[in-house]
């Protein structure tokens, strides 16, 4: 047998890690050893596989045999079965949802079928930690063409043909945004990577970042011969570790490689990047609040113009890009701009990655051409809602961005189109709401997170967001009164109009959607004092319907307050002395027997 005949492809991002994988690989090495199949079979820890709802996963190579929720106990029966007596083990396939069949292959998974790979077409299938395997895969190809075939122009060029749009908010031309750094005058400018992901769900720039930094860097030395910069700094936020960890092995290889650094590849151009290690505040995500705190002071917003492509880091011309609009670049420059815009709609070319989160059956980062409806994203990709229960809402854009309910799902995925429906295609955090939640208590949640994260230098935001959450607070708590679905409107058309950055600004559209498309909630718990969606605590009050209780105790033990008296073959009662309201008696019983 020839050596490494197999290649187990073990994902190795956070999140398959959180669930266990380095205990699995360390395991299975050890059992691979003890069976005689280490010179056979060799395990590559890749980065983030994207499909985190059944991690750990790996796939089998050539085979294309893709096992989940993997686990330490399953080694030996796995090696024995599949590498020992060659029979995939058909118990940790993908199983299907609708009608449960289990799927082998990989490609054959509706969750990787429906999905169009750019920005993360090295995801899964190479060792991060490998300069060679990127190579192998037309790695600095693109680096090595603009260098030394291509003119700062004619990159500039490419770009605007593709039409990429920045994917890190509002949608802002790429090439346009070159165009306007390569004309300002100056010998010092600087390339920025933007990896100060802050949005809640948002998991896209550190997965990239993970699985393919390679690309990453790249674009960044594309960027940089395109703007004539010769310094370059990721900012990304120190919780980061693993994502900083690739980053500085990557970093360290291509300046072995001659690919960073004095003289690359032989151009007479030279470019260096630095890591920045943000603290993690969500305003630093806005350019030039990121710019300052790189600069070493308190990362707040200024004014902007002048804007950072004619006075940004340390007052010299600059570019911002964040991680997959640069993992992006490569590709274009090797395959030219019109590829690229092959794909997409009129006004949005390409692709766009989301991490795909909440009630939705499968949870991961997803990437897929613009234009495709948001409803199969959710279904088609995201295998639709636990539980058989209904879809209510997806926010997207985080908190910035708006909630789009159901009789919108057909919406294509496209800047102009979800900015028609009330929300931004943001940097694509897609939060899934099932029938359950309580749009009044979500804008809350989002409102909380803002006025959290303000930096407080201007009064409409600092001010402004707190008097909305307190207003939102009140509705939530069954304070609320008439006038205040009002005042909520005004304040958020003075922030949105008179804020300083684009986080005020954008602050109060969680709000604004929420009663675009639920106003009926906001009145519902304003007037008849009733949270719908029985999420509001303070407005509930717990009661055991004795027709509908089956007398099996499940309240009882989840209580936490022992406010439920109940014997064997008794029906439950509810304490209301007692009772915190803490939802476990609800959440466990399986017969809806409590309301």
């Amino acid at each position: 047998m020839s050596k490494n005949r197999i290649q187990l492809m073990l994902c190795g991002g956070t999140g398959c890690h959180s669930t266990g994988s380095k205990k699995f690989e360390k395991a299975l090495q050890q059992e691979l050893e003890a069976k005689g199949l280490a010179e056979e079979i060799k395990i590559v820890e890749t980065g983030c596989n994207g499909f985190c709802a059944v991690g750990p996963v790996m796939l089998v190579q050539p085979e294309g045999i893709f096992y989940q929720k993997l686990k330490v106990e399953d080694v030996p029966y796995l090696v024995e079965e599949h590498f020992l007596k060659g029979r995939p083990v058909k118990k940790f396939f993908f199983v299907e949802q609708k009608n449960k069949a289990t799927i082998p292959h990989m490609n054959d998974i509706p969750f990787f079928s429906n999905q169009v790979y750019r920005a993360m077409r090295n995801k899964g299938v190479i060792d991060p930690e490998v300069i060679d395997e990127y190579i192998a895969r037309e790695g600095y190809f693109g680096a090595a063409k603009a260098l030394n075939e291509m003119t700062p122009e004619q990159v500039v060029e490419q770009i605007k043909i593709s039409q990429l749009r920045g994917r890190g908010g509002a949608g802002f031309p790429t090439g346009m945004k070159w165009a306007f750094a390569a004309a300002s005058p100056g010998e010092e400018k600087y390339v920025l990577c933007n990896a100060d992901e802050g949005d809640p769900g948002a998991f896209m720039d550190r997965s990239i970042l993970e699985s393919d930094p390679h690309a990453v860097l790249e674009g960044m030395i594309i960027a940089a011969r395109a703007i004539n910069a010769r310094q370059g700094y990721i900012y990304c936020r120190t919780e980061y570790q693993l994502a900083i960890r690739r980053l500085d092995i990557a970093i360290r290889q291509a300046k072995e490689y001659g690919l960073l650094g004095e003289n690359i590849l032989g151009s007479g151009f030279s470019f260096n990047i630095d890591i920045y290690q943000g603290a993690g505040a969500f305003v630093c995500g806005e350019e030039t609040a990121l710019m300052r705190s790189i600069e070493g002071k308190r990362g707040m917003p200024r004014p902007r113009p002048p804007f950072p492509a004619h006075k940004g880091l340390w007052d010299k011309p600059t570019i911002l890009n964040n991680v997959e609009t640069l993992a992006n670049i490569p590709q274009i420059i090797i395959k030219g701009g019109a590829w690229y815009a092959s794909i997409g709609t009129e006004k949005s070319k390409g692709t766009k990655v989301f991490a795909l989160s909440g009630d939705v059956n499968n949870i991961g980062l997803v990437e897929v051409p613009m234009g495709l409806p948001i409803r199969k994203l959710i279904y088609d990709i995201g295998g639709g809602i636990p539980g058989g229960k209904k879809f209510k809402a997806v926010q997207l854009g985080g908190p910035s961005g708006g909630c789009i309910p159901e009789h919108k799902l057909d919406t294509p995925i496209d800047y102009e189109e979800i900015t028609k429906v009330g929300a931004i295609m943001g940097s694509g955090g897609a939060i899934v709401m099932d029938e359950n939640t309580c749009m009044v208590d979500m804008a809350r949640f989002f409102m909380d997170f803002i006025q959290d994260e303000s930096c407080g230098k201007c009064t409409p935001c600092r001010e402004g967001t707190r008097r909305m959450l307190e207003l939102l607070e009140k509705i939530c708590h069954g304070e609320g009164q008439d006038g205040d679905i009002q005042s909520l409107e005004a304040l958020a058309e003075v922030i949105g109009q008179s804020a300083l950055c684009g986080l005020g600004q954008t602050a109060a559209n969680p709000v604004l959607s929420t009663l675009r498309f639920f106003r009926e909630e906001y009145e519902t718990h304003i007037k008849e004092k009733v949270c719908p969606a029985k999420r509001c605590v303070a407005l509930l009050k717990f009661e055991v319907n004795p027709e509908m209780c089956k007398k099996c105790g499940l309240c009882f033990k989840a209580c936490p307050s022992e406010a439920i008296a109940w014997k064997k073959k008794e029906v439950a009662v509810i304490d209301k002395s007692k009772c915190v309201k803490c939802m476990s008696c609800f959440d466990k019983c399986k017969f809806d027997a409590i309301f």
